[in-house]
């Protein structure tokens, strides 16, 4: 009986050993993470290797994982640039990103977990200010929103492409022009519409014109056109015409044959 702590001791030390090894050994990989195993012993980064996958992994205790998000993230990002002209303009815009999943290793290696800081977001302002350099404020304010919109995405995706970032969108959220810059561009705009309005009413009241002058001018020549065609005797042979229609009435009427100016009858008579 005195025996047995002394032979149960190396096995509880070793159970003790076992259960440290394993809880150091174990990773546990969570839903949208991928893990860089980093070898001590054997070569640093695996980058040859894909990246450990979601789930419960077994790993030796003198090596380490780097988890890493690979879902799609945010980052807002607000930074001062200036137009064409020279003026501050303060740019706000959001970037839809994650890490290249198969190059996980070598972005481990090269840029580190501080990636986002080290590599995309100086991209994105080094692209913003590019592009709205290009642009004047009436242009930033207006028209152009979507189009220096879709430029910055590009020439950001020129930056990051072979940093291992794969980038899915770039939202400029707002563009914020100086006080004065933005009422005087307000005022333009503003006279620009009242005068696409005056000239609207103006093409709107000479087509109108046009229409009025055409119908005159259409009822003058069927005018002409009637009158050249209406001869004396077309007119006495209707006015023989329209006699007989009023003698064949019920109404009661004297009608006195050739008594008219032109020999035409002359009709007397009760309504």
């Amino acid at each position: 009986m005195e025996k047995l702590p002394k032979i149960a001791l190396p096995f509880v030390v070793g159970a003790i050993v076992l259960i440290i090894i394993l809880t150091k050994s174990a990773v546990t990989i969570g839903s949208g993470e991928a893990g860089v195993l980093y070898k001590t012993f054997g070569g640093g980064v695996v980058t040859d290797e894909p990246p450990l996958g979601e789930g419960f992994h077994i790993v030796a205790p003198w090596n380490k994982v780097y988890v890493y998000e690979v879902r799609q993230q945010e980052r807002m990002e607000k930074m001062n640039v200036l137009s064409s002209n020279g003026l501050d303009i303060k740019l706000e815009a959001s970037v839809w990103f994650q890490p290249s999943y198969n190059d996980l290793g070598k972005l481990h290696q090269e840029k580190s977990e501080q990636y986002i800081d080290r590599v995309l977001l100086p991209a994105i302002r080094s692209a913003a200010r590019s592009v709205v350099g290009r642009y004047t404020p009436e242009q930033l304010y207006s028209s152009k929103r979507d189009a220096i919109q879709q430029e910055i995405f590009e020439e950001t995706q020129k930056i990051v492409d072979d940093q291992y970032i794969q980038l899915n969108e770039v939202l400029v959220r707002d563009v914020t022009l100086p006080p004065t810059i933005k009422d005087a561009i307000e005022r333009k705009l503003k006279q620009e519409q009242e005068s696409l309005e005056y000239e609207f009413r103006l093409v709107t009241a000479e087509k109108e014109a046009e229409k009025v002058r055409i119908e005159a001018q259409g009822k003058a020549d069927a005018n002409r056109i009637l009158s050249a065609s209406l001869t004396d005797k077309i007119l006495q042979d209707k006015g023989i015409d329209a006699t007989i229609k009023l003698s064949e009435s019920s109404n009661s009427k004297v009608i006195v044959i050739g008594s008219g100016d032109s020999g035409m009858p002359i009709i007397l008579g009760n309504q």
